[in-house]
């Protein structure tokens, strides 16, 4: 079992959204992953991104840099 730890969590209204950032994170080598949507939030697409805290910045940084569109970022112990 994953031990839980503060994570960024990113949610999208579409698929498309979704997959565009992990295209995005892997060619920027960003840590994180694709996951399912955690209960606490709600998204239309059922993912989001899952990043370390510690790398937020870079998140944001990409997010922008990429025009990438998403619903909300949140910080969730996961």
């Amino acid at each position: 079992m994953r031990k839980k730890e503060l994570r960024v969590i990113v949610s999208f209204s579409t698929t498309t959204q979704a997959i565009a950032m992990e295209e995005a994170a892997v060619s920027e080598g960003l840590e994180g992953r694709l996951i399912p949507i955690p209960l606490q939030i709600t998204a239309d697409c059922g993912l989001a991104w899952s990043e370390p805290v510690r790398t937020k910045e870079v998140l944001e940084k990409v997010l922008e840099e990429k025009h990438l569109e998403y619903d909300r970022m949140t910080e969730l112990v996961i």
